[in-house]
């Protein structure tokens, strides 16, 4: 109550219009700059479009919307009723305006949702090969101007690096979301189809301003249930509402549906009672949503039911939903995420084990889903060497987008930081065209959009969302160039609060890797909900579920040997990029542990033992939150205070957490290896057995146990 008479009085007294991030980075505010108004005005009295189609009146009703927010006018439909300048939506070969300016202007093939944006004789021209183009250019258009960016000699063309940018929602049908941070899923299965709110418009919208094209809206751990006709029903509601954004809906198969809801006595994919089922199913879905995407599939892990249950292949699973979808044009997206049941091994090899001997073998509308790093989405790991394998199969890389191992729903975290690594990552450095970002024909990410009103939960989770979109369109833009362009439409164009929330960004991912895992340490978050520090874990029910596992430490040394006196991991790599992380000297040292059980007194480049390089950086973490903190209270009068507080309470939290993982962290490593903590660094408070004895029952996100 104290906080929200604060906002009231505040806002009262120095006239802030207080926000709540509900818009996300589409604002459309009234441009404050009135020369710069000015000059917009003048190319946008109009804006005509000479298309008929779903998507193309919604980039013009679009572009209606958010210059009118902009300029503070009243936008006309077509030429002659004021002024004479105006915006032109056209497809090539259908507008006469558009044509006029093609007589003289080469405009390469755009090819689908591609766009051509050009200022020409005072008019604003948004040129596409088709209607989708139309609205990806309108909303770019829009974002522009939004940031201030001169038009005058506009003249440039975009085109999606994939055709499939996709998020993936791991929501359940009973609204809760398996490792979500923003509330429960704003999917309300129950009401639909009959009731469709107002948040599934704005969403696909979001989603359409930033280049994504599909969204796959139940959980990886799938229910059957979602096939049932109402349930089907429901989805051709949610369909109907995507469409008009040019957005696809997908949904999650679980492999056993033929006999949890057909009844059969097998799911076995070479059975021809469920080859039919399937088929049926299939033909089922498009007679309501003609547009299906197709299936995404979670087999053979973590209990989820497959085809090898049946002695089949992953190929053969795959392959069986590929032959019912492919007469509609529909894909199966496989992930790879598997892992043996038997102990003894290496999980950082076994997708590369279980799917290298298949490439060739899919059907050609079966994706491999390949998750970025070989374990499961730590805060820095390297490449899943999959990406190098598989050059006869579609690839999409799946990043995530919540923060399941990056403090969940209260850290900052610029997650494009760690897509840009990740993207530019070269694993063939003796050849061209070996970027991560070239060998795969698709990107996918675990959303974390929930019914928190800001959809994120932690106001900055936007950003991560936002930069998913912009990389899957174009996957070299840099980080910092997102970063600053998600501040400028999300805070406004002041140049101190966009330097200065670029700077937060910029540091915050690497600040994370260093309090919860530095120099390739992995895997050593508390079980289960993953919340907080665990390093100490050894007594689960078999090896690699315990975070002891991924360090070994011992008085003397720490680390995971997977050369070839190890594990061997390394070698499934290409030779060239295996080579620099071959030698313990010579490899990256913020993949050291990664790849070498190496001594605490090892001497590393800078000079520092091992031991003491630890350390530091899990300072550094710390000390690097608190220079987020310190240029977050700098902008306290540039902010408005709903979402200042907001963030500032989030940042809060990020530092204590942060000081517990590096004071949880040191007091375990040192309890192992007897050696004195840095000088630097604070001895931690309380004991070690403290920091064990922490349980949290109820963290957020946690996988439902039905």
């Amino acid at each position: 109550m104290r906080n929200l008479l604060f906002f009231i009085i505040l806002s009262a007294s120095f006239g802030v219009k207080a926000e709540d991030g509900y818009r996300l980075w589409l604002r459309h505010d009234l441009i404050e700059d009135t020369d710069l108004r000015t000059k917009y005005v003048k190319s946008a009295a109009f804006v005509h479009c000479e298309e008929v189609s779903l998507v193309a009146e919604t980039a013009t009703r679009e572009l209606r919307k958010g210059l009118g927010g902009l300029l503070g006018i009243t936008l006309f439909d077509e030429p002659g009723k004021q002024g004479d300048q105006g915006v032109y939506l056209g497809i090539r070969g259908k507008s006469s305006r558009i044509e006029d300016f093609l007589k003289d202007n080469n405009v390469p093939d755009l090819g689908s949702e591609g766009y051509h944006l050009a200022a020409d004789e005072g008019d604003l021209l948004i040129i596409a090969d088709d209607d989708k183009g139309l609205l990806y250019g309108a909303f770019d258009l829009l974002q522009m101007m939004s940031r201030g960016e001169s038009l005058a000699t506009l003249n440039r063309t975009e085109r999606p690096a994939y055709e499939h940018r996709i998020l993936n929602h791991w929501d359940n049908l009973d609204r809760t979301v398996e490792r979500g941070y923003a509330g429960f899923s704003i999917w309300n299965w129950h009401q639909l189809p009959d009731f469709i709110d107002q948040r599934y418009v704005d969403y696909a919208r979001a989603n359409a301003s930033v280049g994504i094209n599909g969204t796959v809206v139940t959980n990886v751990n799938a229910n059957s249930l979602v096939f049932r006709d109402d349930y089907l029903d429901k989805a051709a509601a949610l369909a109907d509402v995507f469409r008009p954004y040019g957005i696809k809906l997908y949904l999650t198969a679980r492999f056993s549906s033929p006999m949890e809801l057909g009844g059969l006595e097998t799911a076995d994919p070479l059975d021809p009672e469920v080859m039919a089922w399937w088929k049926d199913k299939v033909e089922e879905i498009y007679a309501r949503i003609p547009d299906f995407g197709g299936f995404l599939v979670k087999a053979n892990s973590e209990g989820q039911p497959g085809p090898r249950e049946y002695g089949r292949s992953h190929a053969e699973g795959a392959n069986m939903l590929a032959d019912a979808l492919e007469p509609h044009g529909g894909i199966v997206m496989w992930r790879a995420f598997v892992y043996t049941d038997k102990e003894g091994g290496d999980r950082f090899r076994e997708a590369y084990d279980e799917f290298r001997p298949l490439d060739g073998k899919f059907r050609k509308n079966v994706m491999l889903q390949i998750k970025n790093g070989p374990i499961d989405f730590q805060p820095r790991e390297p490449v899943s060497p999959l990406f190098a394998a598989m050059p006869r199969t579609p690839l999409l890389l799946e990043l995530q987008i919540t923060k399941e191992y990056l403090g969940q729903g209260t850290h900052t975290v610029g997650l494009a930081s760690m897509y840009e690594e990740i993207l530019t990552t070269d694993m063939h450095p003796e050849q061209a065209g070996g970027k991560v970002h070239e060998l795969v024909s698709g990107i996918a990410g675990v959303s974390n959009i929930g019914t928190a009103r800001n959809w994120t939960g932690n106001l900055f989770g936007q950003a991560d969302w936002y930069a998913f979109g912009r990389l899957s369109w174009s996957p070299e833009t840099s980080a910092r160039t997102i970063f600053r362009d998600w501040s400028a439409l999300t805070f406004g164009t002041k140049p101190t609060v966009v330097d200065r929330v670029t700077q937060m960004l910029t540091i915050s991912y690497p600040a994370c890797v260093n309090y919860m895992t530095p120099m390739g340490l992995h895997h050593i978050m508390a079980t289960g909900h993953h919340y907080g520090p665990g390093p100490w874990v050894n007594d689960l029910g078999r090896d690699d579920w315990n975070p002891y596992y991924y360090h070994w430490a011992t008085k003397d040394s720490v680390g995971f040997d997977r050369t070839a006196t190890g594990s061997g991991a390394l070698s499934q790599y290409p030779p060239a990029f295996a080579k620099q992380y071959e030698d313990p000297d010579n490899c990256p040292p913020e993949f050291l542990l990664w790849f070498h059980r190496v001594p605490w007194s090892m001497t590393l480049a800078n000079g520092n033992d091992l031991w003491r390089e630890i350390g530091l950086r899990y300072q550094r973490g710390v000390d690097q939150v608190d220079e987020m903190q310190k240029m977050w209270n700098s902008l306290k009068a540039d902010i408005d205070p709903e979402r200042f507080v907001y963030a500032a309470q989030h940042l809060n939290i990020q530092r204590k957490e942060a000081a517990w993982w590096r004071d949880a962290c040191l007091s375990y490593f040192h309890s192992v290896n007897a050696r004195p903590l840095p000088h630097e660094v604070p001895v931690p408070a309380r004991s070690l057995q403290s920091y064990v004895d922490e349980f949290y029952p109820y963290s957020p996100g946690i996988r439902p146990r039905w």
